[in-house]
């Protein structure tokens, strides 16, 4: 409990300086926020795009797609607020020996890594995710007892946890590769086909966004639970297991990495 507390404000006091640190440049701070709000509302335009042509996807409604769409936008908006700066150690930290600094103080390294940054643009994220959410609320499209509630929230930071998970493990191949940027960046994309339901894509694809890289269960698989009264509640009691099992994966490789590390030298 003690050192829970002592990282508790260690991460505030770190996140206050950083804090400091944006707010010295408040039109970076607004153009990067506005950025990803308008990326994501081009998404939304995209689907009404197509379904001025096809009147439902496999079944699916237009109505019923945004909400998917917006379910997806908070856990990954989450992750990005929170974790951002693991993509660091995936492109340079370690190849310029940056990752030096982390190994040197006495606190737990992964922390120190996320705790050097917010990333203040993935509030745009998470504008659209909630405002989407509360417009398939407000429609009456979602279910919205008491239980659904809970599980919705459980459901949200499990698949947070899958994002960072993913990222982690990839970023951490950089301890032997220097640079695991470029997979990284591969297989984080592989996010995309979640926003949208798996049966539209061949079998292949449905078998890596579900069980190699579960970005379907950040998306679709929950979001379809609470869209359809049939749906089982299992789905997010696998998500939350493949959410620790992944976890644990990836936190171990990134404590190897550790081990193996080598400074860049001179």
């Amino acid at each position: 409990m003690r050192t829970c507390k002592r990282y508790l404000r260690l991460y505030r006091v770190l996140i206050t300086q950083f804090i400091k640190t944006i707010m010295q440049s408040k039109v970076d701070f607004l153009m990067g926020l506005f950025g990803f709000f308008f990326t994501q509302i081009m998404g939304i335009a995209f689907l009404y795009l197509v379904f001025e042509q096809i009147p439902s996807l496999k079944g699916w409604t237009l109505d019923q797609l945004i909400f998917i769409y917006g379910f997806a936008q908070i856990p990954r908006g989450i992750d990005h607020l929170f974790t951002d700066n693991v993509w660091l150690v995936a492109w340079r930290l370690v190849l310029n020996g940056d990752f030096d600094r982390y190994m040197l103080r006495p606190m737990n390294i992964f922390f120190q890594v996320i705790a050097e940054k917010l990333q203040p643009d993935a509030l745009g994220e998470l504008l659209v995710g909630t405002i989407l959410v509360v417009r398939s609320l407000s429609k009456g499209i979602v279910i919205t007892d008491s239980v659904h509630g809970i599980l919705f929230f459980v459901s949200i930071f499990a698949g947070a946890l899958i994002y960072t998970s993913i990222k982690l493990f990839f970023a951490s191949f950089a301890f032997w590769i220097k640079v695991s940027g470029p997979f990284l960046q591969l297989a984080y994309e592989t996010a995309d086909f979640a926003k949208y339901p798996t049966e539209i894509y061949a079998k292949g694809i449905r078998f890596l966004i579900t069980w190699v890289i579960p970005f379907a269960f950040v998306a679709y698989l929950p979001a379809s639970f609470f869209l359809k009264r049939e749906a089982s509640g299992v789905v997010i009691g696998i998500e939350c297991a493949i959410a620790v099992v992944f976890w644990c994966i990836a936190y171990a490789v990134f404590n190897k990495g550790t081990h193996v590390y080598e400074s860049a030298g001179n």
